[in-house]
């Protein structure tokens, strides 16, 4: 098969198309014919060695996929072969023409939903979802303020904070994505380039819940923007790992929270799946959608990469492999 293949630590400039041998579903497994891959901020860290997870070179990178089952390992009952699904793969293996992945690691794409749309569904609107509903403690009516808020998680949590009643405020780096923000639901925006976010964000009464999946120089004035018991979601750091005063903690009384989808979705398995039938929901009623801003072809997957590192991004990327399959 062809896949896209990371054979030296680096820029997503250097990962060249090869051919490796087709991997065989074993036990509890599955193989997936891949139609797309979603490009999320973990494969700018596997390719440069930086993530915490390291898969041995040469591999392909991309952990979010959409597919058809074409095979299954001994003792799967489900998915069966024919079935569309979304599978995560942890750190790597999406940009290839197969892949193999534990049966449990799959879900069933939502009906009405295209194979690629799929493939920039889960990895963002789960993140986001668990952020919001099951770390955050929200309550309508509440001011959820979204850092990134035109990135694939941050778009995502524009949507979810608008279902669950929150009024939000997206921040973003241009008018041009803070349209987009808009036209998903964000009541406020604040463009960095011209806005200072503490000033902004003080005229519209301060934030309840922050949504930060960028950290960086916004982590502290999006903290200080918090009111009194106030909760601040720590979901990345594309931008830098902040240092954050505990002073302003004890002051407002708020909680700082981690949300590491990853884990949660191996540790609770069954509120996961919960979720995904949650977002499905939300997807059938129109209430959820992934955007995709750019679309790339297999031997142009550095591309995809290099889109998320230089912060063009606006929602999804995705790595098309075989659209056929849409």
């Amino acid at each position: 098969m062809q896949a896209l293949l990371c054979t030296t630590h680096g820029d997503p400039e250097a990962l060249v198309l090869g051919e490796v041998a087709t991997p065989e579903p074993g036990p509890g497994q599955v193989r997936v014919r891949i139609a797309a891959a979603g490009v999320n901020y973990p494969d700018t860290l596997t390719i440069r060695d930086l993530y915490q997870f390291k898969p041995p070179l040469p591999f392909p990178p991309g952990g979010e996929v959409s597919g058809i089952v074409d095979a299954v390992g001994d003792g799967v009952e489900a998915p069966a072969v024919g079935a569309r699904v979304i599978a995560l793969l942890g750190s790597a293996g999406g940009f290839a023409e197969y892949a193999v992945v534990d049966a449990a690691l799959t879900a069933p794409v939502p009906d009405g939903m295209p194979l690629d749309l799929a493939a920039g569904f889960v990895f963002a609107h789960g993140t986001s979802q668990h952020a919001l509903v099951d770390r955050a403690d929200p309550t309508p009516g509440e001011t959820l303020l979204v850092l990134g808020a035109a990135g694939g998680v941050g778009l995502a949590a524009v949507e979810i904070g608008t279902i669950l009643g929150l009024r939000v405020v997206a921040a973003a780096s241009s008018a041009e994505k803070l349209e987009v923000c808009r036209s998903r639901g964000a009541v406020e925006t604040i463009d960095y380039t011209t806005e200072d976010l503490r000033d902004r964000m003080r005229d519209l009464g301060g934030a309840d819940i922050v949504f930060d999946p960028v950290g960086g120089d916004h982590a502290e004035p999006a903290l200080r923007s918090l009111n009194w018991l106030g909760r601040y979601l720590v979901v990345g750091f594309p931008a830098g790992i902040p240092r954050i005063p505990l002073n302003l903690v004890l002051l407002k009384g708020c909680d700082v929270r981690g949300v590491f989808w990853g884990e949660f979705t191996r540790r609770q398995p069954a509120r996961h799946l919960a979720n995904l039938s949650q977002l499905a929901a939300w997807f059938a009623d129109g209430l959820v959608r992934p955007h995709i801003s750019a679309r790339y072809p297999l031997a142009e997957g550095g591309r995809a990469i290099r889109d998320l590192m230089d912060r063009k991004a606006v929602g999804k990327v995705l790595v098309e492999v075989d659209p056929g399959l849409y």
